[in-house]
């Protein structure tokens, strides 16, 4: 396959980046239905998809050279979006717990596209670095509400 057109395809996720409305949305939802199994194999399975994810996804981005970020490159949603859900297991909580896939998506979501600080930096940057840094801080802060959430509110995130 023709390296370009891979590349595309990777950075769309397979797709998912051309759905016409709000398609990094649609590709968090992917993300949590594909991380949440991944979860429930094993937490070391995500991070390994994490880093996998990560490092395909700043090839991708490299390879087609697009000057921004477009809106139809969603592998950094997938990626921070995984970044978000390796929190879960921090807590002991159980892998497909709805509130905590939930809780993941929604505040996920609420730092990608507020971009406080650090994500906001990181996504001026205008490179591949910056297409999946943004997505990946995005998913740690949100990681860190959810650590904060499961040890302040005990069973909330169940």
């Amino acid at each position: 396959m023709n390296p370009v057109r891979c590349a595309r395809l990777l950075a769309s996720l397979f797709g998912c980046g051309f759905i016409p409305l709000a398609p990094g949305t649609a590709a968090s939802v992917v993300a949590v239905i594909l991380g949440g199994g991944l979860l429930w194999l094993s937490p070391w399975i995500l991070g390994f998809g994490c880093v996998l994810a990560g490092a395909g996804g700043v090839w991708a981005v490299r390879r087609l050279d697009a000057p921004a970020d477009p809106g139809w490159v969603v592998i950094d949603e997938l990626t921070g979006q995984w970044v978000t859900l390796l929190a879960i297991p921090l807590l002991g909580l159980p892998a497909l717990g709805w509130r905590g896939l939930l809780a993941a998506f929604l505040l996920f979501r609420l730092f990608d596209i507020a971009k406080p600080g650090p994500v906001g930096w990181a996504d001026r940057r205008k490179d591949a670095w910056g297409v999946m840094g943004d997505d990946i801080i995005a998913g740690a802060l949100a990681a860190l509400v959810i650590v904060a959430l499961g040890w302040s509110w005990p069973g909330f995130l169940r």
